[in-house]
């Protein structure tokens, strides 16, 4: 269903945003709320990602947007190829990854799928550090940032800055790459990899992220080694493999 609304710029083509959440009753209806108003000819689809929470209650509640519950927690990764299968199927042109936590702002959705419209990219990332931005990360952040922005150059030569930045639209192409081919955990840095394989591109564009309206992130200074190298051991992995897109429903 499209929300026909007054208030912003229409669309040309079919776009989906996809919200992946897990335990986030306490912010997911204000990020919906936002994006009816900021993006009102875009369709949303909730990804419960088997929230302990009420998650899933509160979504149910809210008009304009469909809810997809999970039997248990897959991860982001799990849960974000969850909304790009049901994206590809249900023939949506271009897809936009939003947490729902309130970091990624609904405003700057428009900038994102306006850019994919272009045709600047397959795969545009709304970027932290391409230009100055009021988002100071956490120490175990700017390393990994750091780390694995070197290692992607290294690479493929992408030159993308914000390689773990989850506020994100992809074209046909890349949705259905990612249908069929998406990484379980961390898995924003490694699809960089998976589409330069597959001879996609992305870029990126400047936005101004927020800090978290609740719950708390997932990468913290105990696990960050891990995701490190759980990240990097995959980025080699299938910088061997190949991957492909097509028109074919996964």
């Amino acid at each position: 269903m499209v929300h026909n609304r007054e208030k912003g710029p229409r669309v040309r083509y079919r776009v989906l945003i996809i919200i992946p959440a897990y335990n986030e009753a306490e912010t997911v209806a204000g990020v919906i709320n936002h994006l009816h108003q900021e993006a009102p000819d875009c369709d949303i689809v909730v990804i419960d990602d088997g929230s302990q929470d009420d998650t899933a209650k509160v979504v149910a509640s809210l008009d304009g947007v469909e809810l997809i519950v999970l039997p248990y927690n897959l991860g982001i990764g799990g849960a974000m190829q969850t909304g790009f299968k049901y994206a590809f199927r249900n023939g949506y042109d271009i897809a936009v990854q939003c947490d729902a936590d309130g970091q990624h702002p609904p405003e700057q959705v428009q900038l994102l799928v306006q850019h994919v419209e272009k045709g600047t990219a397959d795969l545009i990332i709304g970027s932290r550090y391409v230009a100055a931005s009021s988002y100071t990360p956490s120490m175990p952040r700017r390393v990994g940032k750091s780390i694995l922005s070197r290692l992607i150059d290294a690479l493929i030569g992408s030159g993308i800055t914000d390689t773990t930045s989850g506020f994100r639209a992809v074209n046909r192409k890349a949705l259905s790459l990612f249908a069929r081919h998406y990484p379980e955990d961390y898995p924003e840095p490694e699809t960089l990899v998976i589409l330069h394989k597959a001879g996609l591109k992305a870029a990126e564009v400047p936005v101004e992220m927020r800090p978290r309206l609740g719950g708390a992130t997932s990468i913290n200074p105990k696990n960050a080694a891990y995701y490190m190298v759980k990240v990097g051991l995959a980025i080699f992995v299938d910088a061997f493999r190949k991957f492909t897109h097509t028109a074919e429903e996964p």
